[in-house]
Parts: structure tokens; C-alpha cells; sequence
């Protein structure tokens, strides 16, 4: 494993932030509905009035932020014909660690015929952090999925830059038991020198990856990537009984980043849209 110099100090006598939110729902009387809520240590949920579906679901980490040590668990439940929407209260921070990592699991399970939306605000990366996530999917044969994950490595209008770090993304998606996605992200400890090179981003510190599993995926390639322009790409594919369009953007900061996602998100969201949270 790639290792970093972290400041000394006891790491016992640090409090770590632990965390775990479950949350179901299913379609009854003609709207999805909330079925289960489980919340313990630092993760919390709230669910903000809606009159139509889908359902939608506001995550919290009560921490303020991770650091080394943290741990935060995600699990989300869509049954049958229901659908939701997920994202968060703010842009998730992953501080300085000065020892050990910050673990971030992500579980999502939709029904046939459900449909669910995870577009966290943007997870934004420290100096010297050290975060790994994972992102598993388990969809039913006719379920729908739009994942977002936005990644901002230091904030350039505070001064800020994650020059070392090490930061971690694993994501496997399956549909009706089949594997129809998988990646590994791994940067660092050069976290700057490795955005540097020209088959990265050539510097620019704001990147994201969005998937939708669907079998209209194929019909928005093109729009898609008219918005993302020439500091991305889209592909499309079909897979097993769907479809899969797969995109990836980056930018110079997280503002210029969100100025793509917002029309990204609201074309490939349906009726749903834009999570209520996110501005510009």
C-alpha cells in the first residue's frame, strides 16, 4: 500500500467518527414510501416533504468531515416499482489524516422496475488526506440507477491544494447478478504530479464520474456530450438486458466542475431533476 509522512502524535488518544444510516422504501398506493430507517454514531438521514415521487433522502455526517480512523456505512434500499433520490447536505471534506484512513462504504439494492438517483455533493480532498470509498450496486433485471460521484482535490479559491494524499474509489455494479461495471480509482501519495500528466487532467484538480444504467442510456449520449464539452467524455453501451452510458468530466475548481454537472444531472434525472440541495 502507497504510504504518506503523517504528522506524529498518539493516535489513541484521538475520537474517531463512526457512523451507519440504512434507509428503505417501497411503492405502496401509488407512491414510494418510506418502509425502514435505521441511524447510529455520526450518519443521519432526513427526508424532506415531497407530493409525487420519488422519494427524496438527505445524508448527514453529523462529524463535520472525515479524517484518519472515521467510518461511515450507507445502505440503501429501493423495493419494487419505487424510486428515490439521495444526496447530501453539504460537500463531504476528507481532512488531513495523522494516521490510518477514512472508510466511506456505499450499499445500494433497487427492485424491478425501481429506479434510484445517488448524487452526493461534491467530496472535497485536503492535503495529506487519506480516503478510500466503496460503491456497491445490486440492481433487478428492470431497475434504473443514476451514480454521480464528484471529487475535488483542494479548493483553489481558499488557497487550498491536495498536493500528497492518497485517495481511493472502488465501484461494482451489478444487474439481475451480472457484473456490468467495475472501476478502481487510485491516486497518490503524488496527488499533484499524478493530475499533472496529460493523460490525467493536466492539472485541473475537479473530476467526476457519473453512470446511468437504464435502457434509454444510449438516447442521451449525444446531449451528454455536448454539455460536457472537450474536458470530458461519454460512452454508451448495451449490457446484459440495458443499457449503460458512462461519464467522466473534470474542470479547474469545483464551481466551474458544477456549472456541467447541474444540466448533466437535470437531463438524465427525468422529472426528478436537480437534487433541491445543490446550487450554484
Amino acid at each position: 500500500m502507497d504510504t504518506i509522512e503523517y504528522t506524529k502524535f498518539s493516535a489513541s488518544l484521538a475520537q474517531r467518527a463512526a457512523g451507519l444510516a440504512q434507509l428503505g422504501c417501497a411503492s405502496a398506493g401509488g407512491r414510494t414510501r418510506l418502509l425502514r430507517l435505521y441511524q447510529d454514531g455520526s450518519a443521519k438521514i432526513r427526508l424532506p416533504a415531497v407530493s409525487a415521487d420519488p422519494l427524496e433522502a438527505v445524508l448527514i455526517n453529523t462529524a463535520g468531515g472525515l479524517t484518519g480512523g472515521d467510518r461511515i456505512g450507507w445502505d440503501v434500499d429501493v423495493g419494487a416499482n419505487a424510486s428515490a433520490s439521495i444526496t447530501t447536505q453539504a460537500c463531504e471534506k476528507v481532512y488531513r489524516a495523522a494516521s490510518d484512513q477514512a472508510e466511506v462504504r456505499v450499499k445500494l439494492t433497487v427492485g424491478e422496475n425501481g429506479r434510484i438517483a445517488w448524487l452526493p455533493q461534491e467530496t472535497i480532498v485536503f492535503d495529506r488526506a487519506a480516503f478510500a470509498r466503496t460503491l456497491d450496486v445490486e440492481l433487478a433485471a428492470e431497475a434504473e440507477a443514476l451514480v454521480l460521484e464528484a471529487t475535488v482535490f483542494g479548493r483553489l479559491a481558499m488557497g487550498e491544494r491536495a498536493a500528497q494524499g492518497i485517495f481511493r474509489d472502488r465501484w461494482r455494479v451489478r444487474q439481475d447478478g451480472f457484473l456490468i461495471h467495475a472501476e478502481d480509482f487510485r491516486i497518490g501519495p503524488d496527488i499533484a504530479g499524478a493530475l499533472a500528466r496529460p493523460a490525467a487532467t493536466g492539472g485541473t484538480v475537479a473530476v467526476a464520474t457519473l453512470l446511468l444504467v437504464s435502457p434509454r442510456a444510449e438516447a442521451f449520449l449525444d446531449p451528454v456530450r455536448e454539455i460536457i464539452g472537450d474536458q470530458g467524455g461519454a460512452s454508451a453501451w448495451g449490457v446484459h438486458a440495458s443499457g449503460k452510458l458512462l461519464a467522466r468530466l473534470y474542470a479547474g475548481d469545483g464551481y466551474q466542475l458544477r456549472q456541467r454537472l447541474v444540466p448533466l444531472v437535470g437531463l438524465l434525472n427525468g422529472r426528478a431533476g436537480l437534487p433541491k440541495l445543490w446550487s450554484l
